[in-house]
């Protein structure tokens, strides 16, 4: 009776579960062999859901490549549309279209493209630097007033094409736009106009290891150009104190300022030349400035050029080897809207000096005629004393300081150089 209750139990447990389930308590199956084939509807709903998927993929394709045609189209209505028929109402309105483009309800059910890479917005902004480009070239009265107008609210400074006689303003705070520009003026101890320094912050200027190297040989090379006059100052400021002390430094007898002035422009060269060393003169005479070489030819020392790409190419290359004197720089557009052009953002020559006689015989002047004698092409130089900016522009004639209104007359209001020239009044520093 025992054994008849114990084989009832067995058979009520084994009942219990499936066929299924009993072979999962078999030791010597292997669980793989539990696995069901695919059924004829199992095939037919993956495949049925790769065809969503495709079609899915396909679809988001479409979308991707029909934005990149729209974006096609809105970059080729901007570079097409005529120099003369630009005005002031089609930069607004694509001051508006940046503005629609990067709203977060445009992009929420946008392509990627402009999810991840803002192509969009971007083509817009391209747009509206080729529509100031344009009106830059063809009115540049109005390019100013819209400039001042726009920026840097609706424009950063940054990606105006030109900035050179654009008044700088601050962002709007308490509704109100702030101007930088001084209202008013100060005179010498001699009844001389004095120029307002720049009334923005100063900035701090973070040398990389090229600007340090340079800098060592430029000052080095100084030295050797100036007659030994050396500084135990480190950095730039050590550079400063060697050009202030040989600009104002007592003269030999006989010798006047005007020589003296024209010393400093010869003793920047020279460094210049150095700093250059014997083999890229040459180099940039014959593949920028297009002058031919000594061959015994007849064209020998004749000038081509320079080369449509000169101005341009030499924007590009500049700025990473005469940073260590002036800061940042960027590349960006001439007075008459030519590539070519490079604007040195706050120059660290001019914010560490805020000396306008050394600014104007121991860089704008000396590097003018260095470019123009030496290397072959045109440069003009135009700092802004309100700004500190300095817009270099290559391949553009420059006019003498007397000539050039935009060049003020006087002294910086905070200029050390002045205080050391106290009595030596028919040696003017600056124009």
């Amino acid at each position: 009776m025992k054994t008849r209750s114990n084989l009832g139990a067995i058979a009520t447990i084994l009942f219990a579960f499936s066929p299924t389930e009993i072979l999962a308590f078999t030791p010597c199956q292997r669980p793989s062999r539990l696995v069901t084939p695919p059924t004829r509807t199992t095939r037919i709903y993956s495949t049925v859901q790769s065809q969503g998927t495709l079609q899915q993929i396909a679809k988001k394709l479409s979308v991707e490549l029909n934005e990149l045609v729209e974006c096609g189209g809105i970059v080729f209505s901007y570079v097409s549309k005529p120099e003369k028929d630009v005005n002031v109402e089609d930069v607004v309105r694509a001051c508006d279209l940046v503005d629609e483009s990067g709203s977060d309800a445009d992009v929420k059910e946008e392509s990627y493209l402009n999810q991840l890479l803002s192509l969009r917005r971007k083509c817009h902004e391209f747009g509206r630097y080729q529509l100031l480009v344009k009106l830059l070239r063809s009115d540049y009265n109005a390019y100013i007033t819209t400039a001042e107008f726009l920026s840097p609210n609706r424009i950063p400074r940054t990606e105006l094409p030109n900035v050179q006689e654009v008044a700088y303003k601050l962002p709007i705070a308490n509704n109100v736009l702030s101007d930088s520009t001084p209202t008013s003026s100060s005179t010498s101890e001699e009844d001389t106009p004095l120029v307002p320094d720049c009334q923005l912050e100063s900035i701090t200027y973070n040398d990389s290891p090229l600007d340090k190297l340079l800098l060592s040989i430029f000052r080095n090379l100084v030295t050797q150009h100036t007659g030994g006059i050396t500084s135990n100052t480190p950095g730039i400021q050590g550079l400063l104190d060697q050009g202030r002390t040989y600009m104002t430094m007592e003269l030999p007898e006989g010798v006047t300022y005007q020589e003296h002035t024209i010393a400093q422009h010869d003793m920047v060269k020279n460094t210049l030349s150095g700093l250059m060393t014997p083999y890229l003169p040459p180099f940039y005479r014959i593949f920028m400035s297009g002058i031919v070489p000594n061959v015994g030819s007849e064209w020998d020392g004749k000038q081509i050029g320079p080369w449509f790409y000169a101005p341009w190419l030499t924007s590009i290359v500049t700025p990473p080897f005469f940073g260590f004197l002036v800061g940042p720089s960027r590349p960006n557009r001439r007075l008459d809207g030519n590539r070519g052009g490079l604007v040195v953002e706050k120059c660290k020559f001019l914010q560490e000096s805020g000396c306008k006689g050394l600014c104007l015989h121991q860089c704008k002047i000396p590097a003018q005629e260095f470019f123009r004698d030496t290397l072959g092409i045109d440069l003009t130089v135009r700092p802004n004393f309100e700004t500190q900016e300095c817009q270099w522009s290559f391949g553009e004639k420059p006019l003498d300081p007397e000539e050039d209104e935009s060049f003020p007359t006087g002294c910086l209001v905070g200029c050390g150089s002045r205080k050391l020239m106290a009595g030596r009044k028919s040696e003017g520093l600056c124009l």
